[in-house]
C-alpha cells in the first residue's frame, strides 16, 4: 500500500505498521508555536493520488461534507487510469475529520495528503493560453517550451493534452512573466525544432468570444491554386503560375498580377471553369474543421482572391455563410480576359471582414482569420485571431500564430477544442478527403 502522508511540520502523518483506526493524529506543530484557539477553522490542502476507481470523490467530499468542512477550491484530473485529486478546504476543529480522510484512503489504497494553507483564497489571475502542435512532440520539445515559460518569469499552471492525431497538441495555461517575451522566445525556440508550431493568446473571455472563421480559399480551404489549375487547361499554365507565386511572395502587386493572368485566358470556353471545378481538392481535414465550426455556432465566410465559379459553389457545398471572390467576364460563352468589379486584394480583404463583422454586429476581435500569402496580410492583422497556414514567407510574422502542418482541423486546436470531443460526434469526422 502506498504511504498515506508525510511527515512534515503542519501535517499529518501515520506510520507504515500504524492502526488507522487507532492512531492518534495531532499537528505536528513545533514546541512553542501557538496553535489556533479551540473554535477555529484551519484550511488545508488535500491531496488524494492513486488508481482510479468507481466513487472515489464522491467519497471522499462526502466525508467532508459530513464534517461540516467548507469547499474552498478542487481540481481533479484522470490520466491512463490514475486519479489525482486536489482539494482546499476549511476544516472544523473538534472532529477526527483528516483521522477520517486516511481511513478513507487506507480502505481505498489511496495515497493522501495533507497540507495547511493561507485561509485566503486565491485569485487565479487570466494570463496566457500556449498551444503546442507538431506531427511529433517528444519531451525534449515540451520542456524547451515550459523552459523558456521558467525563464520569462511565467509559471504552467496546468498542461494538457488536446490531440493525437491528426497530429499531437498540447495547450499550456500560464501565469505571470513577461507575455511578450514569452511570444519572442517561443518564436525563437521554433528554429530549433522547426517542426513544432506554437500559438500564443490571452486567456479568458476573448478567447471564449471567438464567433467567426474567415478563410483563404487557394491553398488553405484547398490544396489547388485555381487560377493555375485554369490556366494550365488553357495551355499557358507555366507562365501563370510563375506570375502567381511571386504575386503570393508578395514581389509583385496583386491587382496588377491577377489582371495578367486573367488576360492569358482570354478566348477559353466558360466550360473550363467547370473543367477547373473538377480539379479541386480540399485540405486535409477541410470537412470536419467546417463541421465542428458550425456545430460550435461559428459564421464562415470564404475570401478569395480567386473567382466566383468557385467560391459559390464552396459556400454551397459546404455550407457556409459567406463568400467574396473576383468575378471572370464572360461574354457570349466566352472568357473575355478581364475581371468585373473591385478586385478582392489584400486592402479588400481587410475591408471584407471588418463588413462582415459589422453584418454580424461582432467586434473584429471576434473573428479567426487563416491565410497563407502575402495579400492575406492586412485581413490576419485585423482579426482576433490571425493563423497563417503553412504561409509564404514574410506573412508568418503578420499573424498570432502560425501554423505549418498539412491539416486544416488542427487550426481546431489552436481554438482549445479537444480532438475526443470531435471525434464524440460521430458527424463530424466523415470527412471525403480529396474531392469536393
Amino acid at each position: 500500500m502506498p504511504p498515506l502522508s508525510r511527515g512534515r511540520a503542519g501535517e499529518f502523518i501515520v506510520a507504515d505498521d500504524a492502526d488507522v483506526d487507532t492512531c492518534a493524529l495531532a499537528p505536528l506543530y513545533p514546541a512553542g508555536v501557538q496553535t489556533e484557539p479551540a473554535n477555529a477553522r484551519q484550511t488545508f490542502l488535500i491531496q488524494v493520488d492513486g488508481q482510479d476507481a468507481e466513487g472515489i470523490t464522491t467519497h471522499i467530499l462526502g466525508t467532508l461534507a459530513r464534517a461540516g468542512a467548507s469547499i474552498e477550491d478542487v481540481e481533479q484530473i484522470v490520466i491512463r487510469h490514475h486519479i489525482s485529486l486536489n482539494i482546499v478546504a476549511q476544516i472544523p476543529d473538534g472532529r477526527d475529520l483528516l483521522k477520517e480522510l486516511l481511513l478513507v484512503g487506507y480502505e481505498r489504497g489511496l495515497s493522501i495528503e495533507f497540507e495547511p494553507v493561507d485561509a485566503t483564497p486565491m485569485r487565479k489571475p487570466t494570463g496566457t493560453i500556449v498551444t503546442v502542435l507538431g506531427q511529433t512532440l517528444e519531451a525534449a520539445e515540451l520542456a524547451a517550451v515550459t523552459g523558456v515559460v521558467t525563464n520569462t518569469g511565467g509559471n504552467v499552471d496546468r498542461l494538457e493534452r488536446l490531440s493525437k492525431y491528426p497530429a499531437w497538441s498540447y495547450q499550456l495555461e500560464v501565469t505571470g512573466g513577461d507575455s511578450q517575451a514569452l511570444r519572442e522566445g517561443l518564436v525563437v525556440l521554433r528554429e530549433k525544432f522547426p517542426g513544432m508550431d506554437v500559438a500564443i493568446q490571452p486567456k479568458g473571455l476573448p478567447r471564449r468570444a471567438l464567433r467567426v472563421m474567415v478563410l483563404d480559399v487557394d491553398r488553405t480551404l484547398v490544396q489547388n491554386e485555381m487560377i493555375d489549375e485554369l490556366a494550365d487547361l488553357a495551355g499557358v499554365g507555366d507562365q501563370v503560375s510563375e506570375l502567381t507565386e511571386r504575386a503570393m511572395q508578395g514581389e509583385l502587386d496583386f491587382e496588377e498580377s491577377l489582371r495578367s493572368r486573367v488576360r492569358l485566358l482570354a478566348g477559353q470556353p466558360e466550360s473550363i471553369l467547370e473543367q477547373g471545378w473538377d480539379r479541386l481538392r480540399l485540405t486535409p481535414g477541410a470537412r470536419t474543421f467546417i463541421a465542428t465550426l458550425r456545430h460550435l455556432g461559428f459564421k464562415i465566410a470564404i475570401v478569395s482572391g480567386g473567382f466566383t465559379s468557385i467560391t459559390e459553389r464552396l459556400k454551397d457545398e459546404l455550407g457556409l455563410d459567406y463568400a467574396f471572390a473576383n468575378t471572370l467576364e464572360i461574354e457570349n460563352g466566352e472568357l473575355t480576359g478581364r475581371v468585373q468589379g473591385p478586385i478582392v486584394d489584400r486592402e479588400r480583404k481587410a475591408q471584407i471582414l471588418h463588413l462582415i463583422a459589422a453584418e454580424e454586429g461582432l467586434a473584429t476581435r471576434q473573428i479567426v482569420a487563416v491565410g497563407d500569402g502575402a495579400n492575406d496580410i492586412d485581413m490576419l492583422e485585423a482579426a482576433g485571431l490571425g493563423i497563417a497556414f503553412n504561409a509564404k514567407s514574410g506573412v508568418a510574422s503578420a499573424a498570432d500564430a502560425e501554423l505549418n502542418l498539412p491539416y486544416l482541423d488542427a487550426v481546431l486546436y489552436m481554438l482549445g477544442v479537444r480532438r475526443e470531443d470531435i471525434e464524440s460526434e460521430g458527424s463530424l469526422t466523415r470527412d471525403t478527403p480529396p474531392p469536393v
